[in-house]
C-alpha cells in the first residue's frame, strides 16, 4: 500500500546537505488516503510512508513497515513493549487522538520514543455527541423513527418519553470534555453532577457543579455520562457490581473508551427492564460484534465510534497529530506529549 519493501538503508534518501532524511511511517490510520499528512511532510522535508491495514495490522506488519521511521502516526497500531523493542529508532509515536492506550508508555520511554497526542480537539463535537445520544434516548427519537418509517402514528406505544427539566445529568470524569459536556448539560436546563478523580467529594468545581464520591454520583443521575480516559483503575468503571446503584429510570451515555463500562452489565440490565435506555458510541471491541448482547438490547442509540468526528475537528485533528510527528523528528519540541521524561531526554542529546 504505502511503498515497496527492501533494504532499509537503500529506502533512506539523502537531503540537499548530504544528511539523512527524516522518515515518518504511518500505519494502522482511521482516513480514507494519508494525502494530508504526506503533503505536510514533505513540505517540510520529510519522507513519508504509509501502511494501513485499519485497525488490523499485526506486530510483524507495525514492524515491518516502520522498521527505518524516525516518527510514526497511528490510529489503531497496537504498539505493544515487543514492537517498541524491535524499533530502537524510533523518535516518536504521534496519535491520532486523546487517548493513547493501544501504546506501552513505559516501554516507548525505555526505548526513548516519545509518544504524543491531540488533546481538546474533539471537545466540542464529542460533547455535542454526548448530549445528542442523551436526548435522543430520553425522547426515543430513534425508535419513534423506526415506528414513522413503518407506517406507524402512535407516540403512545413508546412511552415513557423524558424531558431534561427535573433531571440531574452525572458527569463521570471532569477533563475538558467531561467539562464542555457538563456545560452544556447545564445550559440546557439539566442540574449537573460530577465525579473526577481530581474532585474530592462535597466540594465544587470553578463552574459550580457539586462534586461526588462515584457511588453517590450514580445513585443521583438521572443520565449519567463517561468522559474518562481509559486506565486500569477506570476499566469497568461501571459495573455489574454497581449498576445497581443507578435508578430504575437513569440513561446511561459512553463516548469515552468502550471498556470505561461493563458493556454487557448494561445489556443485561436493559434486558431485565431496568433503566430508561443506553446511549453508546464505543464499546470493547470495535467494529461491535455481531453476537455484542448491546445489538439487541432494548432503548439503545447506538453509534460506530463517531463522536470525534466532524470534518471541522477531523483536519485539526490530522494536521496537529502530523505537526507533532514533523516536530519531534525534526529536532523540535511538540505541542503534545504524554511521556515528558522521554522528550527531555531526546532534547538533550
Amino acid at each position: 500500500m504505502g511503498y515497496t519493501m527492501g533494504s532499509s538503508l537503500c529506502r533512506k534518501r539523502r537531503n540537499l546537505e548530504g544528511g539523512l532524511m527524516a522518515t515518518i511511517a504511518m500505519v494502522d490510520f482511521d482516513f480514507d488516503d494519508c494525502n494530508f499528512e504526506r503533503e505536510m511532510a514533505e513540505a517540510a522535508g520529510v519522507r513519508f510512508t504509509s501502511f494501513n491495514h485499519g485497525r488490523n495490522c499485526t506486530a510483524d506488519e507495525i514492524i515491518a513497515h516502520s522498521a527505518d521511521a524516525d516518527g510514526i502516526i497511528t490510529s489503531y497500531g497496537r504498539f505493544t513493549a515487543e514492537v517498541i523493542g524491535a524499533l530502537p529508532s524510533l523518535k516518536v509515536i504521534s496519535k491520532t487522538g486523546t487517548g493513547v492506550d493501544n501504546i506501552d508508555i513505559a516501554a516507548a520511554t525505555a526505548n526513548g520514543t516519545v509518544v504524543c497526542n491531540v488533546p481538546g480537539y474533539g471537545t466540542e463535537v464529542v460533547s455535542d455527541h454526548a448530549i445528542a445520544l442523551a436526548l435522543a434516548v430520553l425522547r426515543r427519537i430513534n425508535e419513534l423513527d423506526a415506528d414513522m418509517r413503518a407506517g406507524v402514528w402512535n407516540f403512545r406505544q413508546r412511552r415513557p418519553l423524558g424531558q431534561v427539566a427535573g433531571r440531574t445529568f452525572a458527569v463521570a470524569g471532569y477533563g475538558n470534555i467531561g467539562r464542555a459536556t457538563a456545560t452544556k448539560a447545564a445550559g440546557l436546563g439539566f442540574k449537573v453532577v460530577v465525579w473526577d478523580r481530581r474532585c474530592a467529594p462535597g466540594t465544587v468545581t470553578a463552574e459550580g457543579f457539586p462534586c461526588l464520591s462515584l457511588d453517590d454520583l450514580l445513585r443521583a443521575a438521572d443520565v449519567v455520562s463517561f468522559h474518562t480516559a481509559l486506565t486500569p483503575e477506570t476499566r469497568h468503571l461501571l459495573n455489574a457490581g454497581n449498576i445497581g446503584l443507578l435508578k430504575e429510570d437513569a440513561v446511561v451515555v459512553n463516548t469515552a473508551r468502550g471498556a470505561v463500562i461493563d458493556t454487557d452489565a448494561v445489556a443485561a440490565t436493559l434486558a431485565a427492564g431496568r433503566l430508561w435506555g443506553a446511549g453508546l458510541d464505543v464499546f470493547e471491541n470495535e467494529p461491535l460484534p455481531p453476537t455484542a448482547a448491546i445489538r439487541t438490547a432494548p432503548h439503545t442509540v447506538l453509534t460506530p465510534h463517531a463522536a470525534y468526528w466532524s470534518e471541522e475537528s477531523a483536519a485539526e485533528l490530522r494536521r496537529r497529530c502530523t505537526q507533532n510527528a514533523i516536530d519531534m523528528v525534526l529536532g523540535r519540541t511538540p505541542k503534545a506529549c504524554v511521556n515528558p521524561e522521554a522528550l527531555a531526554a531526546a532534547l538533550a542529546k
